[in-house]
């Protein structure tokens, strides 16, 4: 076989095993590993799996994923979701909609310092959405806000889809983190009209609500200040170039674990339950990358990265429509695969065409979070939205489908200014460089 069949099977291989629910890490692994060899020997394809793996993990960019991990953990028992959500609800609540408001932006916010859309999905449809439908909230419309919150997460740092594009892209963490303000002011924004919109052409999704009482106002409020505090700390020390990320990391890991202790929420349960997580969830990302590395290794070697440029030099499209084409298949992918697999398994191919292009790979960082996170919310499949049925089965899949749409489009109305106008997500760390 010429290096080139021997690449194609092996794509092909590779897909057919994650079809088979192998594990996508192992699947990288083995079909890298074989193929190598067979485009060489044995010899040094054992040596390269031996070595590989301390040559990845060396990185210290990956320092900072544990560290989050950890104050996601803290966070979860500290019931900052709650104290979030509940604040929102106490300025918002009395308005139309402003329940919706408020879970958009709480797990929003929560998410950024959990780092996992389905987790946070899963916490604000057992948080929000009970006290949704209690105030008459359509049980559609309630869990639809809910996973676009849970989606838009990846978009606000720290963002563990980021720091992962970052490692494997070899780019600069704290310009995408830059990068990503204006575009995630957009996509609140946007999710924020869409919300407007519905509530106002179809009022009985969400009525309106009593006032709270300023008394309780003020308790909300107070409960959140640990978790605008710990956000705030995070926000201010990386944008302002106090912190790098891994110090971020580690001052977030620590403040979060103070607040919980202070809360006496902690116990020897919950904290081996979280350090036990936490260490399953790290060592899944970090597997999952030496697999990308190997896999990555292999593809270039019958220099499949180079014929697809190649290709697509000999497609008759404009950079926009080659663009749109991927985002197509980042749709497909996404919704099929966890939005770091997707990312992770896609982007050897992705990175050299987008660089051929002329896009800077700071601008495909960002649009590359939002399109695999928009993967996990738009039918037909749509993970998170799964997770909400599965947990709320009297909520018809068909209606959370169909509520869920002006949302992935407000979202898709963002990709399309990005596309378009690149300069949105670039402009700004630019402007802090000089």
């Amino acid at each position: 076989m010429t290096p080139t069949q021997i690449g194609i099977a092996g794509l092909i291989a590779l897909f057919v095993l994650v079809a088979l629910h192998v594990p996508l890490a192992f699947a990288m692994i083995a079909v890298g590993i074989v193929a190598f060899a067979l485009q060489t020997s044995w010899g040094p394809a054992l040596t390269f799996l031996a070595t590989e793996p301390a040559q990845v993990l060396s990185s210290m960019d990956l320092t900072a994923v544990p560290l989050f991990l950890i104050m996601g953990a803290f966070v979860n028992v500290s019931g900052f979701s709650k104290d979030l959500y509940g604040a929102a609800a106490a300025v918002l609540g009395h308005r139309r909609g402003g329940l919706a408001y408020a879970t958009i932006g709480g797990s929003a916010a929560f998410g950024a310092i959990c780092g996992s859309s389905p987790a946070t999905v899963a916490t604000f449809t057992r948080v929000a959405l009970p006290e949704m439908l209690a105030r008459g909230y359509a049980s559609s419309f309630s869990g639809a806000t809910i996973a676009a919150g849970g989606a838009m997460k990846a978009l606000i740092p720290p963002s563990l889809s980021m720091i992962i594009y970052c490692v494997v892209a070899r780019a600069y963490i704290f310009d995408v983190f830059i990068a990503a303000v204006v575009p995630a002011l957009i996509t609140i924004t946007a999710n924020v009209m869409a919300i407007t919109l519905l509530v106002r052409f179809t009022p009985s999704l969400a009525p309106v609500s009593e006032r709270m009482p300023a008394a309780e106002r003020r308790a909300a409020l107070v409960r959140a200040a640990p978790a605008v505090l710990l956000i705030g700390t995070i926000f201010t020390g990386l944008y302002s170039g106090i912190f790098t990320v891994n110090e971020a990391a580690s001052v977030a890991a620590v403040v979060s674990f103070a607040f919980a202790a202070l809360r006496r929420t902690i116990t020897v349960e919950n904290f081996v339950t979280g350090m036990r997580d936490t260490a399953a969830t790290a060592g899944m990302i970090y597997f999952i990358l030496i697999g990308s590395s190997v896999f990555t290794y292999f593809i270039s070697l019958p220099m499949i990265p180079e014929q697809l440029i190649k290709l697509v030099g000999e497609v008759e499209l404009p950079p926009v429509g080659v663009i749109v084409l991927m985002l197509c298949v980042y749709l497909v992918l996404g919704s099929v695969f966890d939005e770091l697999a997707a990312m992770i398994v896609t982007l050897p191919f992705a990175l050299p065409i987008i660089l051929h292009l002329g896009y800077d790979p700071v601008w495909w960082g960002i649009v590359n979070v939002i399109i695999v996170e928009l993967g996990l919310i738009i039918p037909p499949i749509g993970l998170v939205i799964l997770i909400i049925n599965a947990m709320r089965p009297d909520i018809p899949l068909r209606r959370l489908y169909w509520t869920i749409m002006p949302f992935v489009i407000a979202d898709m109305l963002v990709l399309a200014l990005l596309t378009a106008f690149p300069d949105l997500a670039l402009w700004l760390p630019a402007l802090l460089k000089g």
